[in-house]
């Protein structure tokens, strides 16, 4: 093994900033075009699979549609047509018939647009159910740098509020552009018919309501953008402060997040009201130039009636054609409401589906049947993301079976030697083998089952001790979720619990200390059995007794396999078969601890230290 010299590097990525700032979409520096055709992408694979249900929709919105369009006409027909045969022939049938298809009409328009709005929702949801799907395997897929980039909140934000922005578009946005452009149509095709020169000053007033349609669509598109990205910082702002709620109350720093938050919220406020704004002269606007146009047609139908050019039931039908018109139009406008938010969160969606893992599943992966644990750093060189280099051509053997412990400084790069290993990142030069295969090369299933770590934050999921123990070998029996416990000496503790091994640990494992939350961890990775362990400062948030108890767990957990032991305690360390003392990103010492405690070097002055901790009552 070869000590390679350093650039001096921190060995951890560079933390991301609090501020929900950082979380700006990366996408906004994005060709516009390129968004567009990705979201268009993303919106279509979404839709193929309910296509025959979603024309099924269209169906349903053509025939309400239709039924309610000749209600105005079927007006015109009684005043015009069967009051007269009543009132001059005494035959009551024209008025009968007339009513009688105008209450079917009626009835059978509400029942077909109830059953759009049934079918709507049926393809909506079951949109929104792919999408939320893909949303949470495509997350758990994505390798370690990106969740270390892409803060929690950004990624709850695109799983609440942005799905939500799509469920109102496809609710009811979609068959109410549909259901509102066919009436429009139909309601315009229908006046034409029944009475050309009212059809005229329809045409005329479409002109200012196409205008103001227009202005709206402009200003209210960056509106949205602004309104969602405003929303998204909020959701981020307040779950990064109920993240990190014990620093903030430990520093006393309540105030000022409730500033930093409402300083968040004020602009969210401020972008909604904008839009409101935006909305209520779109909707004032259009309100007048259909009050404009009934009024229109009332005077130029009302003179022609007087000269005998026009019936009064043809007059009734017109005007209420010329209402009908720009209440779809109105309608489209809302559309265009949740159309632009909707659009910034497919935006927002696609982006995030479109990240691809760092670290990809290799294409011809080679399967490891009966793994030894041989591990070896062939020339890696190795940086986070475009940063300087961590671990500059660094090579290392570990025999299998021997257990191996990384000391040095916070920042020395340990933690980057652990994850190159369990392959979270991919080497930038060199490789890293695992019985002489490349872990890149490695089926992902095979590593994760032959590379377990155990981290300083035992994670505890919320649910039963059980079943956080059995998750190191889905499937596994209760009895041999005992016998791990037993192994790793947690079995009595958890026998203690009020429901035993049943017993529900809360969030993040809330009911147990931080030294029975470690042992189950014990438990989980023993349970897997793999052929290498990582501890990555397991021990080092434990007090004494959860140290000694951690400890004896720890002896029973290494037994017989390769292990690589990162931690400041030492206590931990003098157990291992092999220490390196790492500096900079270099291995500056090697040797059994013994040996190292009394060769005079950087080792031996933390072996002293520790000592003297010890004498100190």
């Amino acid at each position: 093994m070869t000590a390679p010299t350093t650039h001096g590097a921190p060995a951890s990525p560079p933390p991301a900033s609090p501020a929900p700032a950082d979380a700006a979409s990366d996408e906004a520096l994005e060709d516009p075009r390129v968004v567009r055709r990705r979201s268009l992408g993303l919106l279509g694979s979404l839709l193929r699979p309910v296509a025959r249900p979603a024309w099924w929709t269209v169906a349903l919105v053509v025939l309400a549609q239709l039924a309610a369009v000749a209600g105005p006409a079927l007006v015109a027909y009684g005043i015009d047509s069967a009051l007269p045969a009543l009132a001059d022939d005494g035959d009551a049938r024209p008025l009968v018939v007339a009513a009688g298809v105008y209450l079917v009409l009626a009835v059978g328009g509400g029942l077909l647009s109830a059953q759009v709005v049934r079918a709507s929702a049926r393809v909506s949801q079951a949109v929104l159910l792919d999408l939320r799907g893909r949303l949470f395997r495509h997350t758990q897929r994505l390798s370690l740098e990106f969740h270390e980039r892409y803060t929690s909140g950004r990624i709850i934000s695109r799983q609440t509020s942005d799905t939500d922005a799509l469920r109102e578009l496809l609710d009811g946005g979609v068959t109410t552009l549909a259901s509102s452009g066919l009436a429009m149509v139909l309601t315009a095709t229908s006046l034409a018919l029944l009475d050309w020169r009212s059809g005229l000053v329809l045409l005329v007033a479409v002109v200012p309501g196409v205008v103001l349609t227009r202005w709206f669509q402009l200003r209210s598109q960056r509106q949205y953008r602004l309104n969602r990205t405003a929303a998204a910082r909020v959701i981020v702002r307040f779950v990064e402060t109920m993240t990190g709620i014990r620093a903030v109350q430990a520093f006393r720093r309540e105030e000022a997040a409730g500033h930093v938050y409402g300083a968040e919220a004020e602009v969210y406020r401020r972008t909604t009201a904008d839009a409101i704004r935006v909305n209520g002269v779109f909707d004032t606007g259009l309100t007048l130039i259909g009050n404009v146009t009934v009024a229109g047609v009332l005077l130029v139908g009302g003179l022609r009636v007087l000269d005998d050019g026009l019936d009064v039931g043809v007059l009734v039908a017109a005007v209420l054609y010329a209402r009908r018109f720009f209440q779809p139009l109105q309608q489209i406008g809302m559309f265009y409401n949740s159309f632009q938010s909707a659009t910034a969160a497919l935006e927002k969606l696609s982006a995030l589906l479109a990240q691809e893992p760092s670290v990809p599943d290799p294409q011809h992966p080679v399967a490891l049947r009966e793994v030894r644990g041989d591990v070896r750093f062939r020339g890696v060189e190795f940086g986070y993301g475009d940063g300087p280099g961590v671990l500059p051509a660094l090579d290392l053997h570990v025999p299998a079976g021997q257990s191996l412990a990384l000391v040095g400084e916070t920042g020395a790069g340990k933690s980057t030697v652990a994850k190159l290993l369990a392959r979270f990142y991919d080497v930038r030069a060199g490789a890293v083998l695992l019985d002489g295969v490349d872990v890149r090369d490695v089926a992902p299933g095979d590593l994760r089952r032959a590379v377990v770590m155990v981290t300083q934050e035992a994670y505890l999921f919320s649910g039963s001790v059980a079943a956080n123990i059995a998750l190191g070998r889905p499937g596994a029996s209760r009895a041999q979720v005992e016998a791990a416990a037993r192994a790793v000496g947690v079995h009595e503790l958890v026998a203690s619990l009020p429901d035993g091994y049943d017993t529900l640990v809360d969030k993040r494992g809330g009911r147990l200390s931080a030294g029975q939350r470690q042992l189950v961890a014990f438990a989980r990775a023993f349970l897997a059995d793999p052929a290498v362990l990582i501890l990555d400062e397991a021990t080092s948030s434990l007090d004494v007794p959860g140290e000694a108890l951690v400890q004896r767990g720890l002896r029973t957990l290494l037994a017989g396999r390769t292990a690589v032991v990162i931690a400041h305690r030492l206590s931990t360390v003098m157990g291992s078969d092999r220490v390196l003392v790492v500096d900079g990103g270099r291995v500056v010492e090697d040797g059994a601890p013994a040996d190292l405690a009394t060769a005079g070097g950087r080792f031996a002055e933390l072996y002293d230290d520790w000592q003297a901790t010890l004498r100190t009552p």
